[in-house]
């Protein structure tokens, strides 16, 4: 929401179409989330990943965690030129 929200302010066209893109890449999850890339170097967080996702010029990335087979949790979402995750 924090995303879109501060899209929403710029171009609602904008914002509807990077959530868009978000969902979209958020979906590959369900099939592929081995192929994202390790968001660690550390051994022990190696189901911590991270899933890039292209949009404008630069796009966005997603934290998240591979619990099991069946499930992965989206801990966040930030912009690439962002320092870090909010």
């Amino acid at each position: 929401m924090r995303l879109f929200d501060f899209l929403l302010e710029q171009d609602v066209g904008a914002a509807e179409k990077a959530e868009a893109a978000i969902y979209k890449a958020i979906e590959l999850l369900e099939i592929f989330p081995f192929s994202c890339r390790k968001a660690s170097e550390d051994e022990s967080l190696s189901l911590l990943r991270e899933l890039l996702i292209p949009f404008g010029g630069a796009g966005y990335v997603a934290l998240f965690r591979i619990d099991s087979n069946e499930t992965v949790t989206i801990i966040a979402v930030r912009h690439q030129r962002e320092d870090d995750y909010h």
